[in-house]
């Protein structure tokens, strides 16, 4: 019950924004017609998934969880030395808030000059929006571990080998989960930056083709088609993040 009234409070601010939108669109608040009704934009949806643009979704979809995926494996281990050993932290940081306050969009041009305009290109730009926002994150929570945990670990005869896989791992595991959704929802806003890199398909290249022809209702479908996306991984997400969590917290009583 209480899941089904969250989904249902959750809907409504979907309905609510809805109705915004087509009051707005039948008001010509915006004029010269440059604001579709959400009817005109979710017929480009429905007839444009089965004209390619489901293609496209498949595609940016792809792309988003494979390079993020990279960004997060390759990020984990660097926020584990930042939290756990303090030179490397004094260090480091400043260098991770550096690149982590760079937008992954003013990189374009330097990726085009040094990885050309391949998928790799593409990728390196996701990869570097998700490596950051996940670094700090289980940076963060592996240096707000309680020292208690550390120290009892330690009487019992663990090496720092053994407190770092067996403490720190599995109480890191729930803000790895958050540095996963975060990433994503990076990686999911950063997708059209990516692709600018030369994309010949994708949903970052149709808001830009349908742009560039002043096309208003595809641009709409693509933006929609991206948050929505987004909105499923983040919910699959959820789901994980809360039986982890469960069986950790099963494990520790």
């Amino acid at each position: 019950m209480h899941r089904l009234r969250g989904a249902l409070l959750g809907l409504s601010g979907f309905c609510g924004l809805i109705l915004v939108w087509q009051l707005t669109a039948m008001a010509e608040i915006v004029g010269n017609g440059l604001l579709p009704t959400p009817f005109e934009v979710f017929e480009v949806i429905w007839t444009g998934l089965g004209n390619g643009l489901a293609t496209d979704v498949l595609i940016s979809s792809r792309r988003v969880v494979l390079w993020v995926s990279v960004g997060i494996a390759a990020a984990v281990p660097v926020g584990f030395l930042l939290g756990w050993f303090p030179t490397v932290r004094a260090a480091l940081n400043p260098l991770v808030n550096f690149f982590r306050a760079l937008p992954p969009i003013a990189l374009v041009p330097l990726v085009i000059v040094y990885f050309g305009i391949g998928e790799l290109a593409r990728g390196i730009i996701l990869m570097y929006a998700a490596f950051f926002a996940t670094v700090v994150i289980v940076f963060e929570g592996v240096a707000g571990i309680e020292d208690k945990y550390v120290r009892a670990a330690q009487t019992l005869g663990a090496t720092r080998l053994e407190v770092l896989a067996r403490v720190v791992l599995p109480f890191s595991v729930p803000h790895i989960l958050t540095a996963a959704r975060v990433s994503l929802g990076i990686g999911w806003a950063s997708l059209v930056a990516a692709e600018l890199v030369a994309a010949q398909d994708g949903l970052g290249a149709v808001i830009q083709n349908a742009g560039n022809f002043l096309d208003i209702p595809r641009v709409y479908a693509g933006i929609i088609l991206i948050g929505f996306c987004a909105l499923v991984m983040d919910a699959v997400l959820r789901l994980l993040s809360a039986r982890l969590v469960t069986w950790q917290d099963r494990g520790n009583r």
